[in-house]
């Protein structure tokens, strides 16, 4: 076992692989609380997910969604204010099946992951990576999506390949599996914290890794395309760096919600709206 399959086998648990991609994203901006544009639906419209009595939230007829919506393609921000994404499309999907309106609360990463334990969403939804931290006070769902992390470097780095990662200083998103992946001890598979730098956001580690305060970014492979065709100069490593899956949270033994969104997201499964969705923001080779 490498490294770095060592580290995800202690921070990833049995989330199940369905879809198609990634991996978990941050930031530190404050909470906005803007609403998403849903349908509310019919009862003929609405799955049988939800039961015959209505799904109890935390507020009567709408889902929460807390969420950090600068991690593009799973959730950013409209110009006109509003919230775009591939999250953002399959939690409206969800709503719709459930008969809820879906209401957007975006704010700092560590907020949005902690929000459901603390009552103050029903689901976080935020490119999030099941881990046995986070099974402590949360529950998830069927995995809807599965990835990579993967290793941006400038186009003359004399980094090729992850085994050059060793005595280099990386960047990454604060709060992210890929901070715990290399800030982790060189006996559990990392590189140590003193070689690792966290950000605030991806966009903020790309910027410090163009003007050289670190010698690489590792991030999930979505964004990392997205910053590496914003900034020439450039690269994403062709080794991956470690594959995980997303699922959606809600607070720890809430089975009432969690089986309700667990049967609307594996009909949206079979019926190919979730792989719709990915490959409408992320096209295939």
């Amino acid at each position: 076992m490498n490294m770095r399959n060592k580290v995800w086998s202690l921070l990833l648990t049995g989330a199940l692989c369905v879809g198609t991609l990634t991996a978990c994203g941050s930031s530190t901006s404050n909470s906005t609380g803007n609403d998403a544009a849903t349908g509310t639906g019919d009862s003929t419209q609405q799955s049988t997910a939800a039961g015959d009595g209505a799904v109890s939230t935390i507020e009567d007829g709408k889902l929460i969604m807390s969420t950090n919506a600068s991690f593009p393609p799973y959730e950013m921000v409209t110009d006109d204010g509003g919230f775009e994404g591939i999250d953002v499309e399959i939690a409206t999907k969800i709503a719709e099946k459930l008969g809820l309106e879906l209401v957007i609360d975006d704010m700092d990463f560590t907020a949005a992951v902690n929000a459901p334990a603390q009552g103050k969403s029903d689901i976080c939804m935020a490119g999030l990576t099941v881990s046995e931290e986070r099974q402590k006070n949360l529950d998830f769902t069927t995995s809807y999506a599965t990835g990579v992390q993967v290793v941006i470097v400038p186009e003359d780095s004399d980094i090729t390949t992850i085994d050059d990662l060793e005595g280099k200083l990386i960047g990454t998103q604060e709060g992210t599996t890929g901070y715990l992946y290399c800030s982790a001890s060189t006996e559990d598979g990392g590189y140590g914290e003193e070689n690792v730098i966290a950000y605030t956001n991806g966009a903020t580690a790309v910027q410090a890794l163009l003007s050289g305060q670190v010698d690489c970014v590792v991030i999930d492979s979505a964004p990392a395309q997205e910053y590496v065709a914003a900034n020439p100069g450039l690269k994403i490593l062709d080794t991956e760096f470690v594959t995980e899956d997303y699922a959606i949270a809600v607070k720890k033994g809430n089975t009432e919600l969690l089986d309700a969104i667990n049967g609307a997201l594996e009909e949206l499964i079979s019926d190919g709206t979730v792989q719709s969705i990915v490959e409408s923001y992320i096209k295939a080779d």
